[in-house]
């Protein structure tokens, strides 16, 4: 079987590898929410590496050196048509909320897909540079193993630099499918690491490689999916005790509308006529900034409502802003927070902002450019490290505040001691598309990662409560006023995954790496 050489002296080829990198990108969008074709994900690394020669030392043999690495060209191609597909909805925060016209709206949401591509740029760049050249039978298996180390470690990367993008990855798309008993084992960068290295297994199975290698990735792809429906017999965790009555208020705010002055009374009337039919449960949840004052503005009101949560034996879990001092400074700081109230205490400020939706970079200079750098409720500050657990009902509830829960590890680290999991959000931002869907599923990984119930309170939906394993038990329609009541079980045990995180699956990659590289001066 032949593999396109790119980038080769015939347009045709050249196109024909431009067109395969924007369609393997578009096919992981396809593999993960709303679409779920997750069986697109490990087709994707096949054609990645089938149409680069990826595994081989071919390009060793063209004539001219220019051409021996073009891997930082792969990437931003693979990576246009990954971020240019799922991460999109950008343009609906950009536009209809930041006023931007649609030129200008589009010419941003290119510039933060390029930005986003660059990731994959540098992945491929790196792999391109360091895979074993040699005519060695074993170097396609160590490029095998290098291009996965380098795939895991470029995901980790983006999820922490700057504030971090973890968006996108491969192994959102196995949440329902034969691999999902591996999540509580090792979460969603470990999904990741199997889809990729099946994909892998694909490229060699078709591609002229010894049979050794062919049979060894059978042997792989067989036994890894066959051990996750295995895996999937276990139960990680154990009931513990009774089960809660919840009820998600979702008020459908427009979010032109939320910040409004004229709007702020309305929006109190609103949660207390929603939850005054609502006092029975346990755990009544108010969405992400649901209340639109400053948290010692809204005392009178807060006081109140705690004191009829109260009484009939209920809790109220709701986002508000609040304005404290900085210890340090002595400045004053502004915090996206959370606050349990009635038959329940505590009060968690938010520690993974979103960029230009809650701060802006580089603000002394980009705002008043345009009306985006300028969104309501965008100077926040991030909260302390190490903050309390927050109580309700007896029980210790680990707080994350909507952009939170795409943290895996950050979320396994704070939910150490917690009975389950709630998040809140506001994904008015996103409108009807993409986003609000990804969002979902992230945080049912997270629910399914640490064997955890996760309550899920947003201003427009997906409001939904998700069982241990990931699944949704009931949901809200997205763009409508209600009130979902729903049950919640508590549990206890731990999963592996949240016992050690991702960390040795980064340390392992890492090691491999600094042993590829020793090898490769060895043999110079």
């Amino acid at each position: 079987m032949q593999n396109l050489l790119p980038l080769t002296s015939k347009p045709q080829t050249k196109l024909l590898v431009v067109i395969g990198l924007l369609v393997a990108g578009a096919m992981q969008t396809l593999a993960i929410a709303p679409f779920d074709f997750w069986i697109l994900g490990p087709l994707s690394i096949a054609l990645i590496l089938y149409i680069t020669n990826g595994l081989s030392n071919s390009q060793l043999n063209t004539s001219n050196a220019k051409h021996k690495n073009h891997g930082h060209i792969y990437g931003g191609l693979f990576g246009l048509g990954l971020f240019g597909s799922g991460a999109s909805w950008i343009y609906v925060s950009i536009h209809t909320y930041g006023y931007a016209s649609p030129a200008l709206a589009a010419v941003l949401t290119l510039a933060f897909v390029l930005v986003l591509s660059a990731f994959p740029a540098l992945v491929f760049w790196l792999y391109f540079k360091l895979k074993d050249s040699s005519n060695s039978k074993y170097n396609q298996f160590i490029n095998a193993i290098l291009f996965l180390c380098l795939w895991v470690l470029g995901d980790a990367f983006r999820t922490e630099f700057l504030t971090g993008f973890p968006w996108l990855f491969l192994g959102y798309g196995h949440l329902h499918s034969p691999l999902s008993g591996w999540i509580p084992v090792i979460g969603v960068y470990g999904l990741t690491l199997i889809t990729v290295a099946t994909g892998i297994g694909i490229a060699l199975i078709i591609n002229h490689t010894p049979k050794q290698l062919k049979l060894g990735a059978i042997i792989f792809i067989t036994a890894t999916w066959l051990t996750g429906l295995g895996l999937n017999q276990i139960n990680w965790s154990q009931t513990e005790g009774k089960q809660l009555s919840v009820a998600l208020v979702q008020l459908n705010i427009p979010q032109e509308l939320k910040w409004q002055p004229a709007q702020r009374r309305k929006t109190l009337k609103l949660l207390e006529k929603l939850t005054r039919e609502y006092w029975q449960n346990d755990l009544i949840i108010w969405p992400e900034t649901a209340i639109p004052l400053l948290y010692n503005q809204a005392q009178p009101f807060l006081n109140k409502m705690s004191a009829l949560a109260s009484a009939h034996d209920s809790n109220i879990i709701s986002g508000i802003p609040y304005r404290g001092i900085n210890k340090e400074t002595g400045q004053t700081t502004v915090h996206n927070s959370i606050t349990s109230i009635g038959a329940g205490s505590g009060l968690y400020h938010k520690q993974k902002l979103v960029p230009f939706g809650e701060y802006v970079p580089l603000q002394d200079i980009l705002r008043g450019l345009i009306a985006f750098f300028d969104l309501p409720m965008s100077d926040f500050r991030k909260g302390p490290e190490n903050q309390a657990l927050l109580e309700s009902q007896g029980l210790l509830v680990a707080p994350f505040i909507c952009y939170e829960v795409v943290y895996p590890d950050f979320v396994a680290t704070n939910a150490i001691n917690a009975d389950y999991l709630l998040t809140i959000s506001n994904d008015s931002w996103f409108g009807n598309s993409l986003g609000p869907l990804q969002h979902l599923e992230m945080a049912q990984m997270r629910a399914a990662e640490n064997s955890r119930y996760m309550v899920r309170g947003t201003n427009n939906g997906i409001s939904a409560i998700i069982d241990e394993r990931g699944n949704i038990m009931s949901q809200s329609e997205q763009f409508i006023e209600t009130v979902l009541e729903s049950k919640i079980q508590i549990r206890s045990g731990r999963t592996p995954f949240s016992l050690t995180g991702s960390y040795p699956l980064f340390f392992l990659c890492f090691a491999f790496i600094l042993w590829h590289l020793y090898r490769s001066y060895k043999l110079r």
